[in-house]
């Protein structure tokens, strides 16, 4: 593994470590600036955003700059939004610091895949984006639990202060690892712009947007599943994450593996995994052991699309692909909010906490037609099918 991939993985634990470690401290947030749970739950839909926003403008705006030198400006950005957050003197200031941070999150995993894929042979692509994203599964295993232990027992600022510390260290890896790259390689801004003029890449978004909305549609509300349903105490919940967590870390590199031997085929199986995965859970959620198998099989399935997603967009965008590769994490965020809210609804309108997970299945499978009509193009214009562009856009 070239070092460099270390140095990514790095910066990408850090990040995955402030995007969901505020989930485990909200009481703490909401009790030191006398706010409700609900509006320090706003930190989250905060990040979101701003992650949303940052990803394809950061990325344009280093359009005509080497990519080592915006993975280390991105990473000055998220240690800086980290500081503001420890030093925080009222809920607005945090809010402020955790959208700067977030700013550079899409674009830090947009262009750093494009640099992870740069590093290796083409057969090896899609396995070396899923160890940069390796970073962020782990982040999930050891960083969220152990962030939120750390900020219960010093206070939520001690966490921010940690989580700041993994930025400065990813920021040295990422300047004495990562090689470095001509300014005059990359394209511009216009050819980074161009390669939306391809409908492929556009399903591509669409496939991950839908993909992930399936994963968070059950994933937000596991929780409550697990309490209320499986008979689970709240304490065993943190266990059951970690679990998930580590379903994660093994589906992210199997999923990697897999797409570099045969990347569509790869996802119509994870995806149709995803969608029956989240059918039996439905079932196996009313019991302790055969619901913890299947969050473990659950992170396992919905974690495998990554690498192979990020791939695919990059593939339909050759030869310009960061802005691209960054729309893409934008989409997985969309696809977070899209499905928590989806399965919300099901619980609001009383089906209980088991009927996310159909809505979960409902948007895997939609997230599966969409990667066959888009396989389906690549069979009926075999040569065309980087540059096909759509109807009226040349």
């Amino acid at each position: 593994m070239p070092a460099a991939l270390l140095a990514l993985a790095i910066g990408a634990f850090g990040i995955g470590t402030t995007e969901f470690v505020i989930m485990g401290l909200l009481p703490e947030v909401a009790t030191d600036f006398g706010i409700s749970i609900p509006s320090a739950g706003l930190l989250i839909s905060g990040y979101a955003l701003g992650v949303v926003v940052g990803a394809p403008l950061l990325t344009a705006i280093g359009s005509k700059v080497s990519r080592k030198t915006v993975l280390i400006a991105l990473m000055g950005v998220f240690i800086a939004g980290n500081l503001v957050s420890a030093v925080a003197p009222s809920y607005g200031v945090l809010m402020t610091g955790r959208i700067v941070a977030a700013l550079s999150h899409g674009a830090f995993f947009g262009v750093g895949s494009v640099v992870a894929a740069s590093l290796v042979p083409k057969a090896k692509q899609a396995s070396a984006i899923a160890l940069m994203f390796t970073g962020l599964t782990v982040a999930n295993v050891l960083g969220v639990p152990g962030g939120t232990a750390l900020g219960q027992q010093f206070g939520w600022r001690s966490t921010f202060w940690a989580v700041t510390a993994l930025g400065v260290i990813g920021l040295l890896g990422i300047v004495f690892l990562v090689p470095r790259q001509d300014t005059t390689e990359g394209p511009g801004l216009r050819s980074e712009l161009a390669v939306f003029k391809n409908l492929q890449v556009w399903l591509a978004l669409a496939m991950t947007a839908l993909g992930f909305a399936g994963v968070f549609a059950s994933f937000t509300y596991i929780a409550p599943m697990m309490t209320e349903v499986a008979g689970f105490s709240s304490g065993a919940v943190t266990w059951l994450l970690v679990l998930f967590g580590g379903g994660l870390v093994v589906g992210n590199l199997l999923g990697g593996r897999a797409a570099d031997r045969s990347l569509m085929p790869s996802l119509y199986l994870i995806l149709a995994l995803l969608a029956a995965v989240l059918v039996v859970f439905v079932f196996t959620a009313h019991a302790k052991l055969p619901s913890a198998v299947t969050i473990a099989l659950f992170g396992a399935a919905g974690f495998a699309t990554v690498a192979p997603l990020q791939k695919r967009v990059m593939d339909k965008a050759k030869g310009a692909p960061a802005l691209a590769s960054a729309a893409n994490i934008a989409a997985f965020n969309l696809g977070n909010a899209a499905g928590a809210y989806l399965g919300g609804l099901t619980i609001e309108r009383g089906l209980g906490y088991t009927a996310p997970n159909w809505v979960g299945a409902a948007l895997a499978v939609a997230g599966l037609l969409v990667a066959l009509v888009s396989g389906l193009l690549d069979r009926r214009h075999p040569s065309q099918a980087p540059a096909l562009v759509l109807e009226g856009s040349h």
